[in-house]
């Protein structure tokens, strides 16, 4: 009875029981006991060891800025800068013009520059004569109190009352960071005068990020987790990976939180992440040191353990697969024709198979692949042949898009020379545009040899002349070997009607050249037009092509046709594409395939 059953049963239910009692469910059972076992162990012990490389991490930073801050108190109670700082009297300045005194106050200074972590020791007071700011004896030691206006840290002393403040990068000037380093502690020493608080001097002891960074990096265990120091306006300090401290920032107020309540990791949910978080302040400072270990390597890392006890389970699985195979190969044979014949329509149509001679599921698959062949075939036909017919209908009515503007101004201007008396003008303007719509609209055939299109252009460009005084300069510039090719009409007078108008007459001048070259590529024939116009804004070149940028003058619906038509004759590689330099001018490339592989529709011309 068990067996009947079994095999009148339908083939995803054969499947199904052969994979659930052969492979899936003890492969299961057992991976999700080691799983729940393994993956506590590894996660703990993982956490442990972060958090003691955290703690070590934080210490050092401490032991490193406790040390800036050692160097600026020496600085600070040195004989020579407290006679500086007093009230002047005699004893004082002949002390503080001392050679002898002010090289012992340099020779002091220059010991506490090691030129690794602390890189340079400035002291910003107008208390001291001019002398010792350019003096060899103090090397530049001194600076004016006005070389610290604009600065940022000089604004957050001025808006507070703190006299100490540890500096990221972000505080500093950038003759700062080149000439003197690129953290800084700065201490202000300040005098109430007129019952306000005044600066006297800054002390600003410049130290390197590269120690810092050094340090974080040095205890970073794995390759996703990261180390970074962030102060309390959200200022990036330093940062083992600066990427993937972007990645994990948590805001200030936060990891005060966390440090505040736990002194180890917690979890946390950073950019949808989940990460364990160690959040530590560095003492007698505002920043904090922040370290990120996300969740998803310690998975991995209990993953892979999983991995290897899979391994104990490989001769099971080709047991099984060997069993499911003899089960299954009765009927799978046909399921392979069946698919191998449906990869194939990614390539080709859809080709019917021979007719099924058993009757089952699989049979009735292939009779309704078989209808879907013959119904998809006639579908494609039908859609090739639309497709056919909405080809040409767009190409009829991107053709007759002629600018009407054009005509509306030549006949103008053809009036205005008539009734000034230039007859030769006159009719050297009539013979240009019977010309210039005569190579436009005679012809049946939508192309036109190379040559003609440019003598098209040339046309347009000596009726433009005759309105605006012959300031507009075309030059033609394309091999012989291309002018007998064939292209479609009305390719180049867009483009250089678009240049001229808003290039050229947008120049204080209102004068410039074009110039029309040409060359070939392989089986492609590729045109450059260019001219020395005001340039295309960088917001603008992306929407010309669109069919939707505007202009002062207008849209650009006659570039955007033509570039649309160029498409639908030879496909969407081809067409035009813009370059602009704004003040420069401007590059238009169109590349078409040559007449010798394109099949060119016929069509009535247009009357």
């Amino acid at each position: 009875m068990i067996k009947n059953l079994f095999n009148n049963a339908n083939i995803r239910s054969k499947l199904l029981a052969s994979h659930l009692i052969l492979i899936a469910i003890p492969t299961i059972m057992v991976t999700l006991f080691f799983y729940y076992e393994i993956y506590g162990l590894v996660v703990n012990d993982t956490i442990r060891q972060e958090q003691a490389l955290s703690k070590q991490t934080s210490m050092t930073m401490d032991t490193t800025l406790e040390q800036i801050g050692k160097v600026s108190a020496s600085v600070r109670s040195n004989r020579f800068l407290t006679k500086i700082l007093q009230p002047a009297s005699t004893e004082s300045n002949d002390f503080v013009n001392s050679k002898d005194e002010q090289a012992t106050f340099y020779t002091t200074l220059k010991s506490q520059i090691d030129g690794e972590l602390v890189t340079d020791i400035k002291i910003y007071t107008d208390l001291v004569d001019d002398s010792l700011y350019n003096n060899p004896y103090t090397n530049n030691v001194f600076e004016p109190l006005s070389d610290t206006q604009g600065s940022y840290w000089s604004g957050i002393f001025s808006g507070s009352s703190r006299y100490a403040l540890y500096c990221p990068s972000f505080y500093l000037s950038t003759y700062e960071i080149d000439h003197y380093g690129s953290l800084a502690y700065i201490e202000r020493i300040t005098t109430y005068e007129n019952g306000k608080l005044r600066p006297l001097a800054y002390i600003a002891v410049y130290f390197s990020k590269d120690t810092l960074e050094s340090t974080l990096n040095r205890d970073i265990s794995t390759t996703d987790s990261v180390y970074y120091i962030l102060n309390e306006r959200e200022n990036m300090v330093a940062a083992s990976d600066y990427a993937l401290a972007g990645t994990y920032m948590m805001s200030y107020d936060t990891i005060v939180d966390t440090a505040a309540t736990s002194t180890g990791f917690t979890t946390k949910n950073v950019v949808n992440q989940d990460v364990y978080a160690g959040c530590y302040n560095i003492t007698g400072t505002d920043w904090y040191m922040v370290s990120i270990l996300p969740a998803a390597p310690i998975v991995a890392k209990g993953n892979n353990i999983i991995n290897t006890f899979i391994v104990f389970y490989i001769i099971l699985l080709i047991i099984a697969f060997i069993l499911a195979y003899c089960i299954s190969h009765s009927f799978t044979k046909r399921l392979e024709d069946v698919s191998y014949q449906m990869r194939l329509v990614r390539k080709q149509k859809p080709v019917r198979m021979p007719d099924p001679k058993i009757h089952d599921e699989i049979g009735d698959l292939v009779d309704t692949y078989n209808y879907m062949t013959d119904e998809m075939n006639l579908l494609m036909d039908h859609q090739a042949r639309a497709a056919e017919d909405l080809r040409i209908s767009e190409l009829r009515a991107l053709q007759a898009q002629i600018n009407p503007h054009f005509l509306y101004n030549t006949m103008e201007m053809i009036n205005w020379l008539s009734q000034t008396g230039k007859r030769k003008e006159v009719t050297a303007a009539i013979q240009a545009l019977s010309r210039f719509y005569k190579l436009t609209l005679s012809k049946k055939d939508i192309l036109t040899t190379v040559v003609e299109e440019a003598e098209h252009a040339e046309l347009y460009i000596q009726l433009q002349n005759m309105r605006f005084q012959d300031k507009i300069h075309f030059v033609v510039d394309i091999p012989d070997e291309l002018l007998s090719e064939h292209m479609p009409k009305l390719t180049f007078q867009p483009v250089v009607e678009n240049s001229i108008q808003h290039g050229i007459l947008e120049k204080e001048s209102k004068e410039g050249t074009i110039v029309l070259t040409g060359w070939h590529e392989g089986k492609d024939a590729v045109f450059l037009i260019s001219d020395d116009g005001v340039g295309i804004a960088p917001d603008r070149i992306q929407t010309i092509l669109s069919g939707i940028g505007e202009s002062k003058k207008g849209s650009n619906i006659g570039v955007y046709n033509t570039h649309r038509r160029l498409q639908i004759l030879y496909g969407p590689d081809y067409g035009l594409s813009y370059s602009s330099t704004p003040g420069q001018g401007t590059e238009v490339m169109i590349r078409i395939r040559l007449h010798a592989d394109t099949e060119s529709p016929e069509l009535p011309s247009q009357e």
